[in-house]
């Protein structure tokens, strides 16, 4: 995206460590009920790693409201961040070429480099440690093995620009390719199948039934893949919606942020009807982006241009809002770890930030 292409300035201070506070002191209520009070959406936990598909069961934590933050190392546009079987949490450098580890309990970076050119986008870590990354510069999907810092690279068919990338139950590796396709990798194999689309594919998802769901931000569409047959049908989400990204909840529902629109939508996949739209608190204006959702179906969407993660209540259909503690912070993806704990990359601060 050409927003993501424009320069910087880059925040280096050390980390800001906030003190640990309740919600009425650090975040914003756009409802008076306590966060603890607010309905869950009680149901069985799927394979959903922070609602995204990364192959990591999400956890669930009551969130006292604290939220820390660590510059990153090298902060040339770091985003995406995903889970590892090993606790940590792993990040693309989109404009450095590199792959970077943080250790959750040292609090130190590790990073790696990667062919020059590849600018990684998303990225996951499958259950052996490998990391899986779409090169958005040079039309691959790479893994890293992060023992050996050796680098695979898996050519795209049609080249193009690799975006976003899940992983489903058997281990294929699916990603939306912004130059109009998604793709499915093999692993065992290296073989990709490609499944044209049109409208810039950028966020995806799986449904339980292993069925892709696919934001088709220029065409104001979601797009869906039958994984059995490899069908394509669609879903219109209104005019000016672009929806951007989407999260599975544990109870097989879809979340998706609309960009375009200001609003979240909830959609129910076996009928392939939007079952509600919600309003977020700062409205067409705030750029709803990231979306994400923990282990008892919680559901958490960023808006870009206020700095904020917001949380909605489905009965009383306001929201619970956590002010972040920097500026033009730039969330473009969220996950939820095993323990609960929501995980952001800011893009634009150069900072990965935790709330817990």
């Amino acid at each position: 995206m050409a927003s993501e292409a424009i320069g910087r300035a880059f925040d280096s201070r050390r980390a800001r460590h906030t003190d640990s506070v309740r919600l009425r002191a650090e975040v914003a209520m756009r409802s008076s009920t306590p966060l603890l009070a607010i309905p869950l959406f009680l149901c069985s936990v799927g394979v959903f790693a922070g609602g995204s598909n990364y192959g990591v069961v999400p956890g669930t934590n009551p969130l006292a409201g604290k939220i820390t933050e660590w510059p990153v190392p090298t902060p040339k546009f770091a985003r995406d961040p995903a889970p590892g079987p090993d606790g940590n949490i792993y990040i693309t450098v989109m404009f450095a070429d590199r792959i970077a580890r943080f250790d959750v309990k040292t609090q130190k970076f590790n990073e790696w480099d990667l062919p020059p050119g590849a600018h990684p986008h998303g990225l996951l870590v499958d259950k052996a440690g490998k990391v899986w990354y779409s090169g958005n510069g040079n039309g691959t999907i790479g893994e890293l093995d992060t023992v050996s810092g050796k680098v695979i690279e898996h050519k795209t068919p049609s080249g193009g620009s690799p975006h976003t990338l899940v992983i489903d139950d058997a281990g294929a590796i699916w990603f939306t390719n912004q130059s109009g396709s998604v793709g499915r990798l093999d692993r065992a194999s290296g073989k990709i199948t490609e499944y044209k689309m049109s409208g810039g594919p950028y966020g995806l998802t799986l449904d339980k039934r292993g069925n892709v769901w696919v934001c088709r931000m220029g065409a104001d569409k979601m797009g869906i893949i039958d994984s059995k047959t490899g069908k394509i049908s669609e879903l219109y989400m209104g005019p000016g919606s672009q929806p951007r990204r989407v999260a599975a909840a544990p109870d097989g529902t879809l979340w998706v942020t609309l960009y375009g629109i200001g609003k979240l939508a909830h959609i129910d996949p076996a009928t392939a009807k939007v079952v509600k739209e919600y309003e977020m608190p700062a409205g067409e204006n705030g750029g709803p982006y990231a979306v994400t959702v923990d282990g008892s179906g919680r559901v958490f969407a960023s808006e870009i241009r206020k700095d904020t993660v917001a949380m909605p209540d489905p009965k009383t259909e306001q929201f619970l809002v956590f002010p972040l503690p920097s500026r033009n912070v730039g969330i473009r993806k969220a996950i939820v770890d095993a323990q609960g704990r929501l995980w952001y990359m800011g893009s634009h601060s150069g900072r990965l930030g935790m709330i817990e």
